[in-house]
C-alpha cells in the first residue's frame, strides 16, 4: 500500500503526457468520470501520473483515494467497474475527462451517480 501518490516522473507514464499535466500540489489531477454513450457525469475522481497510466494500460478506472492513501481500480470490490473508452486532457492540462462504460452505480452511496441525491435550488 502506498502513503503518497507517487512523484511526476517516476512513473511509465508517457514522458509526453506527463510534462503536459497540471497537477495540484499534492500531484494530483481532478479525473471527471463521464458516460460514453449518453453523457452523464458520473463522478469526480483523482489521479496522479501512476493512477493516469494504470487507467490507459489497463482499460480501467484507477484512481488514488485522498481518504485512504492509496490507489483504487473502480468496481475491484463492488463490481461496479468502469470501462475505460476514452481518456482526454483539458486545454489547460489540469482535469482529465474519462469516459467510460459504467457497470452498476458510480456513487459509494448506491447511487448512479455522484450528483443525483443534493439538487441545489437555482434562483
Amino acid at each position: 500500500m502506498s502513503t503518497t501518490p507517487a512523484a511526476p516522473g517516476t512513473t511509465a507514464l508517457d514522458p509526453g503526457i506527463a510534462a503536459r499535466l497540471k497537477r495540484t500540489e499534492d500531484g494530483l489531477l481532478p479525473a471527471v468520470a463521464q458516460q460514453y454513450d449518453t453523457g452523464e457525469v458520473l463522478m469526480l475522481g483523482w489521479m496522479d501520473d501512476e493512477a493516469l497510466h494504470r487507467t490507459l494500460t489497463t482499460g480501467r478506472c484507477t484512481y488514488w483515494s485522498r481518504s485512504r492513501r492509496e490507489y483504487w481500480v473502480k468496481g475491484d470490490t463492488s463490481g461496479h467497474v468502469q470501462q475505460v473508452k476514452s481518456v482526454a486532457l483539458d486545454c489547460d492540462g489540469d482535469t482529465l475527462l474519462v469516459r467510460v462504460d459504467q457497470t452498476g452505480a458510480a456513487c459509494h452511496t448506491g447511487d448512479r451517480t455522484c450528483f443525483d441525491a443534493d439538487v441545489l435550488p437555482l434562483g
